[in-house]
């Protein structure tokens, strides 16, 4: 087991292994769980003896106002107060639902995170943002709200199929570019088989140290958004048929075709090398024209101007805007990629 912490802007653990103890509440207590990991959840739910109990299923049709609103009335039912403390058992978008769920019922209770995937893990469970999607786009209704701790219990990767297992470290691959970390690039040769605790503690350290640096999206923290800005818009266009890590990976590729076209160490091959290792869903073929309005609503958007999170190097990114013709000229070079 290793063992991380986060100071800022609240101080909690993070372990990485097999076999975690996972702190045990003395008040009441509350489980939310991906039911694609429901064995391992029941059994927690057994050992910590926890009586409220709610089963769903992953992916993003769990991050809906409508699915929201049901686990807001779960907690409400049963009249849990406010010294509840949530565990939330699964993917990313359990734990970004369950952490908007804790910031919200009446007004903030505690939660615990059990990241059950490696993009959970290594992103969605650590730093504090919470949310769900709206029709618009993903991730435009959420808070900022830190768990107690974050136990990443690893023998719930057995379970992960492996295109589940590679989009994850595609996150894991975008903090290397961020901090200029050549090791977690090398994902082609990892699996669920492997000791991943080294890896994914170092993906997860580059995290904190943006996170601790810049709590709320100031703006040392948007560089975790690259790859994001497309790669959302993509996701939002496709209704989600296109995965997170996939969307992400193509979203990449793009941030370092602009990066190039600025002048930028080229890092298209970099890119590429994930995009080959992944062999992600077909990219759709949609124009430039048609993720316009879900760019629109990106998150690192500020007046009328949205902010591009550009690749120049390694270690190496860029925020600013950028020209219409260089973005239009960038998506067609996109496009012609094959994989």
């Amino acid at each position: 087991m290793l063992k991380l912490k986060i100071e800022r802007p609240s101080r909690y653990p993070i372990h990485i292994g097999y076999g975690l103890e996972i702190p045990r509440a003395d008040g009441p207590k509350a489980l939310l769980y991906d039911s694609a990991v429901e064995p391992l959840a029941l059994d927690l739910a057994e050992q910590l003896e926890i009586p409220v109990r709610l089963g769903l299923r992953g992916g993003e049709e769990a991050k809906t106002l409508e699915v929201y609103g049901q686990t807001l009335s779960w907690l409400a039912k049963p009249a849990l107060p406010r010294d509840t403390l949530l565990y939330v058992v699964g993917g990313g978008t359990l734990t970004d639902l369950g952490g908007f769920l804790a910031a919200s019922y009446l007004r903030g209770i505690q939660f615990i995170n059990i990241p059950t995937t490696t993009l959970a893990i290594v992103d969605a469970s650590v730093g504090g943002k919470t949310g769900i999607n709206l029709p618009e786009g993903k991730n435009l209704a959420g808070a900022f709200y830190a768990p107690e701790g974050v136990y990443a219990e690893l023998e719930a990767l057995q379970t992960l199929p492996l295109q589940i297992f590679k989009e994850g470290l595609v996150e894991a691959f975008k903090h290397g570019i961020i901090a200029g970390d050549e090791q977690l690039l090398e994902v082609e040769n990892l699996s669920v088989s492997d000791s991943l605790e080294p890896y994914l503690a170092r993906a997860i350290a580059v995290k904190v140290g943006v996170v601790e640096t810049d709590p709320t999206e100031k703006g040392e923290r948007r560089k975790l958004n690259l790859g994001h800005t497309l790669g959302h818009a993509l996701e939002a266009a496709t209704d989600h048929k296109l995965s997170h890590g996939a969307a992400v990976a193509y979203g990449l590729l793009f941030a370092a075709l602009l990066g190039r076209a600025q002048g930028g160490e080229d890092l298209v091959p970099t890119v590429q090398k994930l995009l080959a290792w992944l062999s992600p869903a077909p990219l759709p073929g949609l124009e430039w024209d048609d993720l316009l309005a879900f760019m629109a609503r990106d998150k690192k958007k500020l007046g009328t101007s949205l902010n591009w999170v550009v690749p120049m190097g390694m270690g190496d990114l860029s925020i600013h805007p950028i020209p219409e013709d260089t973005l239009r000229r960038c998506y067609s070079e996109f496009l012609a990629f094959e994989l």
